[in-house]
């Protein structure tokens, strides 16, 4: 586009932009109508200085794709880190264009305000350009924003020189200092001098200043009163102020001093002036850097609060996809100056226009949300135009208009003799005037305001028109003639926002495709209006309009079908998701398990096979001692039955070891009588009961409420006779099958507090001692009396390395599971 950027009239609302430069604007009408100031509003108060927060208020969109493209990656970089907490920290700076102005005329002095804001911007930059380096490697583009700073020595000199406050300090050159300190010994001789005369006189008050001088108080009528100067008197006029003669000349030295202080005063002001005045562009140079470093974490604290991502931008004609779209005022305002709005349910939408798709015709019932996605579509397009990251989510994508054009409201007006209807239709040429394949359109209920029929007639005229100029074009409606549109009409499409039929709520649901309906006469049902003027309203609607009003209602069944089997659908896939995650954890556990357990059986073999070698060995020492001593007493025929006797003691004990060695490494004779019944005692404490032989060389033992998979090496048989089976109390155990293998249960539903803790203990003590990974203790619910004993007993366990309830579907708070330190 060329020439002037058109602009809009109190009816129009038009927002234009000339080629490569921001949009132009006439009383911001446009964006008033998008409601983008109240937006910026937002955004500003996230700034940290008054000129930061200006500055995001002036902002307008541009059609310069480079820098809009370059703006949104710089705050997309620095939102990244605010999210991380480790976000640029802005530094305000005073307004400082007066100063830099002044500056500008040679031999000007600056004033010790405008001194101190020079100061204030030094040390702000200092700061922030600390601030920007911190952050070069993890946003480099924030270094687009860096400036040199001026030598450190000026930001020294104004130090010394002022105060907070502005006020000249006597560090600010060794001749200020002597002469303030001249002036406060003049000042005291004087005063020491008056109070010494009020002392003599016995009059009553203090030393006072009156015009520059110091005097003391004099009744009128005093005999004997001092000669001097009458300075001025009481509001009664009993009272004299006078400044005696004898201290006049005190009082002359005193002025004297204070004008060679205050002349020394200028001669400051003056150097710093001129030690200032050189960096006068540098310092330019770096309060811009400030500002636009505020105006920079605003934005991008900004899209770090309302979960934003950079869309990706092209110059218009360009696809447009909006992923989680949300209007930027229904979101909650969280920013310092103020407390947080509660907490609002927005309702995102999604926005996707093929290539070939240019109009989006929205239709549905009042208050379903049109105007509002109709409003979020314009500001997310004018803020990422306007160097801002919009609320819209990864993958969002965004063309870059020249023109934005916004019809909301309504633009009736007394005043310019307009009705609603010629109000839009003033409008509608404005922008058919301009309209092109680099505009995006904005029209809130097309064709009304006027006699339906005409209405939809020319709005079909109007959309047909705009759409054969490729503009994009979003446009609500109630009427249903426009509905069918989108059928006969390329580059068309309908959409609506989701209404609940059952409750007459919407649900703000944006549906590409599908027209919405009005739900006039169910609302109107709803408000109790007679039923049989509703009964003759609905005859009177044409059949045709009755039949799509039929096929819309079918289609929106279908789709809550649809919606509702996906959502089952997806909480399926999320408790397989959890149960496949939860069995590759058991299966990781158990392998750890038992490559630990083959390294124990490998370790006990190879010390079972060095203790069978010893005693092997011992028993040959001792066949070859025995035929010494049978040699010696010269019994050949002893001897060779001692050798006999011994060999087959060793050969037997031989034998008793090799067995040892087959059963993992047990000291012979240790589970002699193992058998389903048998008494036994557990490797390191505890006895129990065989419940199973099994064939992988592992017993099932019962040790209180609990049952262990325990390897039979580890077993001890115990001497007492064991019991019959059918006499062992019936044990609460109920383990899965994965459980047998490698975890335990103990079920002390119906017993009291005191029998719950003792059979916590036994199981904590047995779960320990056979290594398993974690306990399940199933106390139930009932009134929490076991569960909370049951909490306190583990959790001063120092084995259990955490407990914790079971997930909701493997018993919840009925349900407490340990797991052991390892």
């Amino acid at each position: 586009m060329t020439g002037q950027g058109h602009m809009a009239s109190p009816h129009g609302v038009l927002v234009s932009a000339d080629a490569g430069t921001p949009f132009a604007l006439a009383g911001d009408d446009g964006f008033e109508a998008l409601e983008l100031p109240a937006v910026l509003e937002r955004v500003a108060a996230y700034a940290a200085g008054p000129l930061g927060h200006e500055a995001i208020l002036t902002r307008r969109p541009s059609d310069d794709v480079a820098w809009i493209s370059g703006e949104l990656q710089t705050v997309a970089e620095l939102a990244r880190l605010v999210r991380d907490n480790r976000g640029v920290a802005a530094e305000p700076v005073p307004e400082v264009d007066s100063a830099l102005s002044r500056l500008r005329v040679a031999g000007s002095v600056l004033e010790g305000s405008q001194l101190l804001a020079i100061r204030r911007t030094l040390v702000a930059s200092r700061l922030v350009v600390a601030e920007l380096k911190r952050v070069a490697a993890d946003a480099p583009r924030t270094a687009l924003y860096e400036r040199p700073l001026p030598e450190k020595g000026l930001e020294r000199r104004l130090t010394l020189a002022f105060d907070d406050d502005g006020q000249l300090l006597d560090t600010a050159s060794p001749t200020l200092a002597a002469a303030r300190r001249e002036v406060r010994a003049a000042r005291e001789r004087l005063v020491q001098k008056l109070d010494g005369m009020l002392r003599h006189l016995g009059g009553e008050g203090t030393v006072t200043l009156r015009d520059g001088r110091y005097v003391i108080p004099v009744a009128r009528e005093l005999r004997g009163r001092p000669d001097g100067i009458v300075h001025g008197e009481s509001a009664s006029g009993a009272t004299l102020f006078i400044e005696p003669s004898a201290v006049i000349g005190l009082g002359n030295e005193l002025r004297e001093a204070e004008l060679r202080a205050e002349r020394e005063e200028l001669q400051v002001y003056r150097d710093l002036t001129e030690l200032v005045r050189p960096e006068r562009d540098v310092i330019s140079d770096i309060h811009a850097m400030c500002v636009a470093v505020d105006d920079l974490v605003a934005r991008a604290r900004y899209a770090a609060v309302v979960e934003g991502e950079a869309p990706a931008v092209a110059l218009a004609p360009a696809s447009l996809t909006i992923v989680n779209g949300r209007h930027p005022l229904l979101l909650p305002a969280e920013v310092p100056s103020r407390p947080a709005e509660p907490p609002s349910r927005v309702v995102p939408f999604n926005l996707d226009l093929d290539p070939d798709q240019r109009t989006v015709l929205i239709s549905g019932p009042n208050t379903g949300g049109k105007s509002v996605l109709l409003k979020a579509v314009g500001l997310c397009c004018a803020l990422a135009q306007s160097g801002i990251i919009p609320p819209v989510g990864p993958g969002s994508s965004l063309p870059v208009f020249r023109r934005i054009f916004a019809d909301i409201g309504d633009r009736q007006s007394i005043a310019a003799s307009l009705s609603t209807f010629s109000a839009h239709v003033a409008v509608l040429r404005r922008i058919l005037d301009h309209a092109d394949d680099k505009t995006l359109v904005l029209l809130d209920e097309i064709g009304s305001g006027t006699d339906p029929a005409e209405g939809a007639a020319l709005a079909g005229a109007v959309l047909l028109s705009l759409t054969r100029r490729g503009t994009i074009t979003l446009a609500t409606t109630h009427l249903g003639a426009l509905k069918e549109l989108a059928s006969r009409a390329p580059g068309v499409v309908n959409a609506s926002l989701q209404f609940d039929s059952a409750t007459l709520q919407p649900s703000y649901q944006f549906q590409k495709g599908v027209p919405g309906r009005s739900y006039g006469l169910a609302i109107a049902r709803r408000l109790r209006l007679p039923e049989s003027v509703i009964t003759e309203a609905e005859q009177q609607i044409p059949d045709a309009e009755r039949s799509l009003d039929a096929l819309l209602a079918s289609v929106e069944e279908r789709q809550r079908e649809q919606t509702q089997r996906e959502e089952d659908l997806r909480s399926r896939e999320a408790e397989a998701e959890l149960l496949r995650v939860r069995l590759e954890s058991q299966a990781t556990t158990q392998g750890v398990r038992e490559a630990e357990l083959k390294r124990k059986e490998k370790e006990a073999e190879r010390a079972a096979r060095e203790q069978s070698r010893s005693l092997l060995l011992e028993a040959r020492q001792k066949v070859e001692e025995a035929l010494v001593k049978a040699r010696e007493a010269g019994d050949e025929g002893a001897a060779r039955a001692a050798r006999r006797l011994v060999e087959e003691a060793a050969r037997i004990e031989g034998e008793k070891l090799a067995a040892m060695v087959r059963a993992g490494g047990r000291e012979g004779g240790k589970a002699e009588g193992l058998a389903i019944g048998a008494r036994v005692r557990l490797e390191g404490g505890g006895t129990g009961r065989v419940m199973e032989l099994r064939d992988d060389g592992k017993a099932v033992v019962s040790a209180g409420a609990m049952k262990l998979v325990v390897p039979v090496a580890k077993l001890v048989t115990v001497a007492s006779e064991p019991g019959p089976l059918s006499h062992t109390a019936p044990s609460p155990f109920r383990p899965t099958a994965s459980e047998r293998s490698e975890g335990f249960e103990v079920d002390l539903r119906g017993l009291t507090g005191e029998e719950a803790e003792q059979e916590v203990l036994s199981a904590l003590d047995a779960a320990v001692l056979a290594e398993h990974p974690y306990l399940r203790i199933i106390h139930g619910k009932g009134t929490g009396v076991v569960r909370d004993r049951v909490q306190k007993v583990v959790a001063r366990d120092r084995r259990v390395r955490k407990h914790a309830f079971a997930p909701a579907n493997q018993g919840g708070t009925g349900v407490t599971v340990v797991e052991f330190e390892s």
